[in-house]
């Protein structure tokens, strides 16, 4: 008679166990596909563009007199500019970050790179930004990362040209939400792209 009483207490925890292992297991997949999902869906989402600095509180006016800390190594974002905008276009030369700010202002994003950046690495970039309407590209001198794109209020460093975040921070943020002035000139300012 015992053996039959141990033998029924065996048969009973048996299915206990098993189910507990595969709820274990169960929320341990669940677990995994969950996370996939998510660093897919992040992957995929054109609007996340990782690396991207926010200025708040950014002032804006005029003053012709207008000097910017430059010892970030970077472009202003914004702030204070001068009256007169910079032409959007691609310039071989430094241009001058006042009229860069005031395009700012109006929707435009600015491409800069370090001097001494490759050119093989700057035509990649002309090719890049060749044709839109609403962007600058230049030089800046003592820029510490060897490219920089800034929108008012928003920046990217970038190693390379090659970087696929550089088009998807253009289409997001050239005329995008943050524009101060949207409908504004990006021509008949200051300066002759040649390109």
């Amino acid at each position: 008679m015992r053996r039959s009483v141990k033998k029924q207490k065996k048969d009973l925890s048996a299915p206990a166990g098993k189910r507990k292992r595969y709820l274990v297991w169960g929320s341990i997949a669940l677990g995994v596909i969950a996370v996939f999902g998510l660093l897919v869906l992040g992957l995929r989402n054109p609007d996340v563009i990782h690396g991207l600095q926010h200025y708040l509180g950014l002032q804006r006016g005029h003053d012709e007199d207008v000097v910017y800390d430059t010892s970030t190594g970077l472009p202003p974002a914004g702030g204070v500019h001068s009256p007169r905008w910079q032409n959007c276009g691609i310039y071989d030369e430094p241009i001058a970050s006042k009229n860069a700010v005031h395009s700012l202002e109006h929707g435009a994003v600015w491409v800069t790179y370090n001097p001494s950046l490759a050119e093989s690495e700057v035509a990649k970039l002309r090719d890049l930004v060749q044709g839109e309407s609403f962007v600058l590209m230049s030089p800046f001198v003592d820029q510490a990362s060897p490219i920089v794109l800034t929108a008012w209020g928003l920046q990217l460093e970038v190693d390379e040209a090659d970087d696929g975040r550089i088009p998807n921070f253009i289409n997001a943020y050239q005329l995008g939400p943050q524009t101060p002035e949207p409908g504004a000139s990006c021509s008949n300012g200051v300066g002759e792209p040649v390109g």
